[in-house]
């Protein structure tokens, strides 16, 4: 293919529909909703320590598979038919991943790791041939990233023949390395690094596509809760187990999309270096946004399930740590997009709420802790909005630099 041809393979930035997402990539984001849900169901069947780590080194690597597949559908045209079916290959290779996520750490290892680093590798070579010769710095950007990909890649497939312990330590280095990458710009000896500048990105495209991630696994939650709810007896402390994980879902939503969401689209629309924002509020501080909605799904179905149990430091963990994690990532994210110099009151005073509630968990039952998370999360919510009432000038992104 010729260089004019491959060219055409690219969103036109100046084009009317440079930043829409397209219904190929929401048909992309359909495995993920799967990921989402294995993950839940895996941490659920295997709730301890040890179980939490190895979900949550599986957690990076689903999140780094699909921002970075958002990150490149961002420069690449989804309506192009190669562009579609490299998509769909990646789709495929995605189920094979999500498939091996519950048996990841026993037999399916070499599945899980094979197909992931297939994925990656996929993404990225194919991006190094569609840029040749059509845009040099975006070009040299993704030769560092195959570098890197190949390191992280090294550690995956090697952690895949060795027992669980073992196994586990290899794939943490490996999600090491992807997270470390881009805090570094992809340094890499004799190619120099890249710079957040050259990234010519749109910047509401990477905006609504990480808000329809959030909405993916807002709604994985619900399903989790009504999966869950309908093969149980609807007594009272199922029913207000129910109840409370409803309101800790719509709670969630609040604080997410109440004016966040939209604030962080004009501020990312506007910014001189759109890069930039969409690297540290989309790329990293979505990361603890996402992880504690899935965790707080897990506590949900357990609070379903035994609402009368005990509570105990494990279910602690999920119940008071899901929204801690939530509380803490849209904090930061506010923090980048707004015109705040400092992180938000009410989401801080969410998180000392959380921590206080830690010392109750000897002697309350699983359903009070789940409603005393439930109720710090509806605090922050009513919080925010009486401040933004009176501050409606936080409400507005901060302008560009």
């Amino acid at each position: 293919m010729s260089t004019a041809s491959r060219a055409r393979l690219f969103r036109q930035r100046d084009g009317e529909d440079s930043a829409k997402v397209t219904n190929i990539e929401l048909f992309f984001d359909l495995v993920f909703v799967f990921a989402i849900t294995q993950l839940s169901h895996r941490l659920y069947a295997h709730l301890s320590v040890w179980s939490m780590l190895e979900t949550l080194v599986l957690f990076l690597g689903i999140w780094w598979a699909w921002i970075n597949t958002c990150w490149v559908t961002n420069w690449l045209n989804p309506d192009r038919p190669l562009v579609r079916i490299l998509l769909m290959v990646l789709m495929f290779l995605g189920l094979i991943v999500s498939g091996a996520l519950t048996d990841a750490f026993s037999g399916a290892g070499f599945m899980l790791a094979g197909g992931y680093t297939a994925f990656q590798f996929l993404r990225t070579a194919f991006m190094l041939w569609a840029l040749r010769g059509v845009n040099a710095e975006n070009f040299a950007n993704f030769q560092r990233i195959f570098v890197w990909m190949l390191a992280s890649a090294i550690f995956w497939i090697i952690g895949a023949f060795y027992p669980v312990h073992l196994r586990l330590a290899f794939w943490a280095i490996a999600v090491v390395i992807e997270f470390i990458g881009p805090v570094v710009l992809f340094r890499t000896p004799g190619l120099g690094k890249s710079s957040t500048e050259d990234w010519d990105i749109a910047g509401g495209h990477v905006a609504e596509r990480c808000s329809g991630f959030i909405i993916i696994a807002l709604g994985e939650a619900m399903l989790v809760t009504g999966a869950t709810l309908s093969n149980l007896n609807h007594d009272w402390a199922t029913t207000t187990a129910f109840a409370s994980a409803f309101l800790a879902s719509a709670a969630m939503w609040w604080i997410y999309f109440d004016v966040g969401a939209k604030r962080g689209t004009d501020h990312i629309e506007n910014a001189d270096d759109p890069g930039k924002i969409a690297l540290s509020a989309y790329t990293y501080f979505h990361m603890p946004i996402v992880a504690g909605i899935i965790i707080s799904a897990v506590s949900d179905a357990m609070a379903l399930s035994h609402p009368l149990d005990p509570a105990g430091f494990s279910y602690a963990a999920v119940t008071l740590g899901g929204p801690m994690l939530y509380i803490t990532g849209t904090a930061l994210f506010k923090r980048v997009t707004s015109k705040m110099d400092w992180l938000p009151i009410s989401h801080l005073v969410g998180v000392g709420l959380l921590l206080l509630a830690v010392a109750t968990v000897p002697f309350v039952s699983v359903l009070a802790l789940s409603l005393m998370a439930t109720a710090t999360l509806i605090v922050v919510a009513l919080w925010e909005r009486a401040a933004l009432q009176r501050h409606p000038e936080l409400a507005e992104a901060e302008p560009a630099a």
